[in-house]
């Protein structure tokens, strides 16, 4: 029999506590606000969608090859994390990395907060695959096996995924005085915190 209790503890605790999708809404939200942030949480809900709908249709072909992508999805997530912890930092690791001096341009920062870079960053974000695959085997796939069923779970956890960036966006978009004052000791407490993101991903933390 289906649990709704226990499904929807699993969705609220996993969506809504402290991941790359709900810093990054933060992190965006304070430096330039909610609305020109929207775009980039749109992205995550979309990415998320997708994720969800190929963990229902794909989930015994993912289940299978899990033990083979695993380590490539574990050192791509924490290399891609490290990144934004860099920028989020101030600090260009690629330009570093080419010994290029960095262009003074809002460029890399509309990237950042780009309906793009939401949506990709779910696809390289082993939380998000490994919650997709496991909420689909535990809670749906064993009840539920229509293509219109789990077209709609999909969209409800995607929903939640919204309302979950969007409730960190309107956090750091509210405080955005606060943020602007303490912007450095912030962004070093983000990045930490997507460091820390990197270092559970690879069992370390």
């Amino acid at each position: 029999m289906f649990n709704l209790n226990a499904f929807l503890s699993y969705v609220i605790v996993v969506t809504f506590t402290p991941g790359p999708n709900n810093i990054m809404s933060m992190v965006n939200s304070g430096k330039f606000g909610f609305k020109k942030t929207f775009k980039f949480m749109l992205g995550v809900a979309s990415g998320f969608f997708i994720i969800m709908l190929l963990s229902s249709f794909f989930n015994l072909f993912l289940f299978k090859a899990m033990p083979q992508i695993q380590i490539f999805m574990k050192i791509l997530g924490t290399a891609y994390l490290l990144y934004l912890a860099s920028k989020i930092m101030g600090f260009d690791l690629i330009h570093w990395i080419m010994g290029k001096e960095k262009e003074a341009s809002g460029h890399g920062a509309a990237v950042m907060r780009s309906f793009k870079t939401g949506m990709l960053l779910q696809f390289i974000n082993p939380k998000a695959i490994l919650y997709g695959i496991t909420i689909v085997a535990n809670f749906i796939i064993p009840f539920y096996d229509k293509t219109y069923q789990l077209i709609l779970f999909a969209l409800f956890l995607s929903l939640t995924a919204l309302a979950s960036v969007c409730s960190w966006g309107l956090f750091g978009s509210f405080f955005n005085k606060f943020l602007s004052k303490y912007e450095k000791p912030f962004n070093v407490v983000m990045a930490l915190l997507l460091v820390y993101s990197a270092l559970t991903i690879l069992g370390i933390a």
